[in-house]
């Protein structure tokens, strides 16, 4: 496959800048994969749509509010750091602008409670920071921190909340699962009332969120590592959800990418925590997931790739056109697909 292969045009404007008033008010396309058929609906409707034959898995991550902004000690340049993931103790992967100015060595000032000191530089980017601060590092970034919104969102967040799931309690991500943002509590009592089971995994999104694929042979391109994690419980419900011919339907590509990662490890569902690099293209054997819900995703990404394997690549094209002839919305505070 070609990285030409997943490529569209979209229009700037349909590009979703802000969250909807109400979660569950954002549209919805659904994708029959046997039929290729294709129809509009709003969220709220996933009540009509599920039952007591299926079993809905969400990414519990909680985003970490790492995107921190301080000055240069000695120099008072400006510096932007977004916080990936934690090494060792107090020792995080950051992805800093402008990286011309950090050298090994240099200090970064965010507040008079937290600084950095550059330890290592690796490429496009990307440092290893060891933070040095007074009192408690998680409460910091709540006072000082801002939410790692993507680049092409431009309108300031008032609610940083709505950057969060409404199940989110795993605090550790780099962004949002944002299949999961269109949940409401609401909506997730009225499935369990009738009789849907919701389980839970954790996968806290990293680096591979932000990389572009700047290879034109897919196959050559190269996932960074993201950590997982699936409990006893959810494992043997899983287990028993298979072996009852349940239909377990992944909210979200993380989700998905755990799922898929146990299976391809152990071949059955288990107690596993460990960090995958999955890349999920055509064609890929799904051997856990029966149905995803899932938001409409950045031209020539990991995540077009993993949706065209699920279906096929010229029906997700077409539902894509679709989804712009309607003037649906796009990316993370955009509308939902169901493919089933």
């Amino acid at each position: 496959m070609k990285l030409k292969d997943f490529d569209y045009k979209l229009p700037e404007e349909l590009i979703a800048q802000t969250p909807l008033k109400e979660r569950s008010a954002s549209r919805l396309l659904k994708l029959n994969r046997e039929n290729e058929s294709i129809t509009h609906h709003h969220f709220y409707n996933v009540v009509d749509m599920l039952g007591p034959q299926d079993v809905l898995v969400v990414n519990d991550t909680k985003v970490l509010p790492s995107r921190i902004y301080g000055t240069k000690e000695g120099t008072g340049a400006h510096m932007e750091c977004l916080l990936l993931k934690e090494t060792i103790s107090h020792h995080w992967e950051v992805l800093i602008r402008p990286a011309r100015r950090a050298k090994i060595g240099s200090t970064i000032v965010f507040s008079d409670r937290l600084r950095a000191i550059v330890k290592e530089k690796y490429e496009e980017g990307l440092m290893l920071l060891e933070f040095i601060f007074d009192g408690i590092f998680l409460e910091i970034l709540e006072e000082i921190g801002k939410m790692p919104l993507p680049p092409y969102i431009h309108e300031i967040l008032e609610d940083q909340d709505r950057y969060q799931t409404v199940y989110a309690k795993a605090l550790g991500s780099a962004a949002s699962p944002t299949a999961g943002l269109h949940f409401t509590d609401e909506i997730l009592q009225k499935l369990r009332n009738k009789g849907v089971e919701i389980l839970h995994v954790t996968l806290h999104v990293g680096l591979g969120t932000f990389r572009p694929v700047n290879v034109e042979d897919v196959q050559t391109h190269k996932m960074h590592k993201e950590y997982y994690e699936m409990s006893k419980e959810t494992a043997e419900r899983l287990n028993l959800a298979k072996q009852n011919k349940k239909r377990i339907i992944a909210v979200g590509t993380t989700s998905v990418r755990t799922l898929e990662s146990v299976m391809k490890k152990h071949q059955t569902f288990c107690e596993d925590y460990d960090e995958t690099d999955i890349f999920i293209y055509p064609p890929f054997t799904f051997q856990a997931v029966d149905a995803m819900f899932t938001n409409f995703h950045l031209p020539k990404s990991t995540l077009m790739m993993l949706v065209s394997a699920f279906s096929n690549r010229e029906f997700i094209m077409r539902a894509y056109q679709e989804a712009i002839q309607e003037r649906y919305r796009f990316f993370s505070f955009g509308d939902a697909m169901f493919i089933e």
